[in-house]
């Protein structure tokens, strides 16, 4: 989509938008996809050269953008980057938690505990301590949107890839449990699973380790069966604009449709449907 026919759909235009892991992928997207409905992007990851060029092709479209490098999980960097953002802005009005990493594969034997344990730094303590930093200036403001990327891998297990999997489902639940301490203070949290997105993530299933403990990869490659990214970047753009706040602390995804969801928000809620829940016999 143009910048027009976005802007004739969603306008963020004054907003402020923080997107982690916006170096590349799925996270660039969402950053270019913000800019283009009027938000001015902050674009947050490790690599220099990736998030300068998120911004470059931001604001060749006529976006405003700003680059950070910086470490998710690094307290010391994260709160420089947001105070320099209020100091700048004096505003947060929307985060998405994108930053994660999934190249962690083996039974839990074989992978290295180190190594296992930062898939849980990043995927899950990085985007505890960003919210942590953006919740007071949303709280002062009540206001605020909170987007955390999880995946379909949070609600099933699966086998020689533990750490994504476990640190997804712990994301999933620490989204709802942020809506329901902060619904009565103006702020949206939702949690969403973007899809199998080809990514350098799923680029990397495809060598030695990956096909060695995660075989099943191999036939999404050679079938295509990968969804188009431009989904999920309309699902963080339409939760961005606070029309589904009665969907607050719902896990969504690509194939919810948002519009038929919102008309059934009192059941979803009474029910607690799009939540993670034990199913019994009982």
């Amino acid at each position: 989509m143009d910048r027009k026919s976005l802007k004739e759909q969603i306008d963020l235009s004054g907003q402020v938008a923080i997107v982690t892991g916006g170096g590349r992928g799925l996270g660039r997207l969402y950053a270019i996809t913000l800019s283009l409905a009027g938000a001015t992007v902050i674009v947050i990851a490790r690599t220099r050269n990736q998030i300068e060029e998120t911004v470059a092709q931001i604001t060749a479209q006529g976006g405003k953008a700003i680059a950070y490098s910086a470490d998710v999980t690094e307290g010391n960097q994260m709160e420089q980057i947001v105070n320099q953002i209020k100091l700048s802005f004096r505003r947060i009005d929307l985060l998405v938690n994108n930053a994660g990493i999934g190249t962690t594969y083996g039974p839990v034997w074989h992978v290295d505990p180190a190594v296992w344990w930062r898939n849980m730094e990043v995927n899950l303590f990085g985007t505890f301590l960003c919210t942590w930093m953006v919740l007071p200036e949303m709280l002062k403001r009540q206001r605020g949107c909170i987007i955390n990327v999880s995946s379909g891998a949070g609600l099933t297990a699966i086998p020689n890839y533990s750490a994504y999997t476990v640190s997804k489902t712990a994301l999933i639940r620490f989204g709802e449990n942020l809506a329901m301490e902060t619904k009565e203070k103006g702020i949206q949290v939702y949690t969403i699973s973007p899809g199998m997105v080809r990514t350098a993530m799923t680029e990397y299933s495809r060598g030695e380790e990956g096909q060695r403990w995660l075989p099943w990869t191999k036939e999404l490659f050679e079938q295509d069966r990968f969804v188009p990214p431009e989904q999920a970047a309309e699902l963080v753009l339409r939760l961005a604009s606070g029309r589904y706040k009665a969907l607050c602390g719902s896990y969504l995804t690509i194939r919810d449709d948002l519009d038929t969801l919102i008309m059934r928000a009192e059941e979803v809620t009474k029910k607690e449907l799009y939540r993670l829940r034990l199913r019994t016999d009982e």
